[in-house]
C-alpha cells in the first residue's frame, strides 16, 4: 500500500527514458571547436548557482561528456530523471529541475574547424 497521492509508474519500475543523441542543430552563426568548447565550461562553472544539487550537475556533466551507454549507467546511478530521451530536461528526485543547453550535449551541424 503506498501513499495516498502515489500512483503506479506505468511499465513496472522503469523511472528514466532510454538516452538518444540530440537532434541535429545549428548555432546562430558558425563556431568553433574552441569556442564550443569555451562555451560549455561557462556553462558548467555557472550552472549549479541556479540551483539543484552539485552533484547532480557533477552526474549530468559526466554523462554529456560520456558515450550513450556510459551516459545511461550515470544517469541511472545517480537517480536522476530524464523527462527528454536527449537530456535537455531532467528531474532530481527531489524534484529539482536541470536544463541543459544542446551545446552541452552534441556539436552544431555548422562547427567549422580552428583556424590555428
Amino acid at each position: 500500500m503506498g501513499c495516498a497521492g502515489s500512483t503506479p509508474v506505468k511499465g513496472g519500475e522503469e523511472t528514466t527514458k532510454t538516452l538518444r543523441k540530440p537532434r541535429s542543430w545549428k548555432h546562430p552563426q558558425p563556431i568553433t571547436r574552441a569556442e564550443l568548447k569555451q562555451l560549455r565550461e561557462e556553462f558548467w562553472d555557472t550552472a549549479p548557482h541556479y540551483g539543484g544539487q552539485k552533484e547532480i550537475w557533477d552526474a549530468l556533466r559526466a554523462a554529456a561528456e560520456a558515450d550513450l551507454s556510459l551516459a545511461q549507467a550515470i544517469v541511472d546511478s545517480a537517480g536522476i530523471i530524464v523527462s527528454n530521451a536527449d537530456m535537455t530536461v531532467c528531474y532530481d528526485e527531489r524534484g529539482a529541475k536541470y536544463e541543459l543547453p544542446k551545446y552541452v550535449l552534441s556539436e552544431p551541424s555548422n562547427l567549422v574547424r580552428d583556424s590555428q
